[in-house]
Order: structure tokens, then C-alpha cells, then sequence
């Protein structure tokens, strides 16, 4: 762990391609690092999540370098590690299981963190969430309080319940929900724990029917 942070806070400070060029060997140990934990959370998620089987690290991890072509941000390489196990890989549109390690003085996420569930799905399969949970928002609800270390992110939300569903539900906050995301910070002595995995793993287990029942929802809106 020591060297995946003295890589990421060195880009952090010195994000250009002369530097990472003159780094790249701390570079490659930091990312070979990094995904030997990965490959042990891919595994370690396939235990108790059937359809994460048969992921390969390539199906969950992300490149480095950035795309700078339609970004006002020109700095060439990203400043933190993450990887996200989810069925059918991270471009699938499926809620899966987040890990992410990112400096403190980042600027991306702001932390590291776990995270389970969906990123910016497209306006149909929020629909169907938001339907779901007008029909019946228990299994949400107790999906939900069965992670209990976990909170469910709200940052993303509308201002006000949309158009369609009632106000006066007694989970109507629920329908301002655009992203559908668990998470839970990762403390500076957690990160340094040997048993960092075991203590991931068995929190994503918690997390486990959250991502099971989101998929399930919208599942039909990818057929």
C-alpha cells in the first residue's frame, strides 16, 4: 500500500508526461500492486455474488491515462486506482461493487472509499427504480438498512420529488434518487491493515442485496 500512495501522491504534485515518463517504474509497481488487490476483491466478490463469475481483472479495472479530448482539465493521467466488480464488467450499465484509493488531497472523489451500487444510470432505468419503489420500497429500504456501515449517497439528487410520484409517500425521498449508491469510507488505518480484503469483502458482502435487487429492477432495460 506504501507504494501505490508514494506513486499517486507524487502524480498528484506532478501530473505531466515528463515526470510520469521519469516514474514510470514506480508507476508499473504501484499498478501491479494495486492489482493484486483487485484480482483478490474480483475473486473474493464471486463468493457470494453468482453473477460476478467469470470476470477477468481487464473487466474491471480502468486505464490510467485520461481522455483530454473534451475535458478543460489537460492533466494526462488520473490520480487514483479503482476497480469495479459488476456483472458483465464495468461496462455493463449493472450495479456492481466499488473500491477506490485516491490521496487525501485529491480532487476526484476526495477519498477512499467503498461503494456499492449505480453510477449515473440512464433515465429509463432510474424510472424503473423509481417505479419499483412505488409499487413497494421495503426491499429497498431493507436492503439498505442491511449495509449497515454503508449510506446511501444523496448528493446526486433532484431538489424535489419528480413529476409522476407522490409527494406525500412515506418514502418519497427515495424518488429523488439519481444515482443508487452505498458508500462507506476507507480510514487511513484501515488502509494500512493486513486484513484490509477480508474487512472490504465482508462489507460488500452487507452490500450484496442492495446491488442484487437494483439490478433485478432494470435488468429488462438492457435486454
Amino acid at each position: 500500500m506504501e507504494e501505490i500512495f508514494k506513486f499517486l501522491e507524487g502524480i498528484l504534485r506532478n501530473n505531466n508526461r515528463p515526470w510520469f515518463q521519469e516514474h514510470k517504474n514506480e508507476y508499473l509497481k504501484a499498478q501491479q500492486n494495486f492489482n493484486e488487490i483487485a484480482e483478490q476483491l474480483i475473486l473474493g466478490v464471486q463468493k457470494f455474488d453468482d453473477s460476478c463469475k467469470n470476470l477477468t481483472l481487464k473487466d474491471c479495472t480502468y486505464r490510467f491515462y485520461r481522455d483530454i479530448r473534451f475535458s478543460t482539465d489537460k492533466s494526462p493521467y488520473k490520480n487514483h486506482f479503482g476497480v469495479f466488480i459488476s456483472p458483465g464488467g464495468k461496462k455493463s450499465m449493472l450495479g456492481g461493487y466499488y473500491f477506490h484509493l485516491e490521496p487525501d488531497d485529491a480532487n476526484y472523489l476526495n477519498h477512499c472509499l467503498l461503494c456499492t451500487g449505480m453510477y449515473c444510470p440512464d433515465k429509463e432505468m432510474v424510472k424503473s427504480i423509481r417505479d419499483a419503489v412505488l409499487f413497494d420500497s421495503k426491499p429497498f429500504k431493507k436492503a439498505i438498512s442491511k449495509a449497515k456501515h454503508f449510506s446511501l449517497d444523496t448528493e446526486n439528487n433532484t431538489s424535489r420529488v419528480p413529476n409522476g410520484y407522490p409527494k406525500d409517500h412515506p418514502d418519497a425521498e427515495l424518488f429523488k434518487q439519481r444515482d443508487w449508491l452505498l458508500m462507506q469510507d476507507i480510514s487511513n488505518e484501515r488502509l494500512y491493515d493486513s486484513h484490509l480484503i477480508e474487512w472490504a469483502l465482508e462489507e460488500f458482502k452487507t452490500t450484496h442485496d442492495f446491488a442484487q435487487l437494483l439490478n433485478n429492477t432494470v435488468n429488462y432495460d438492457l435486454e
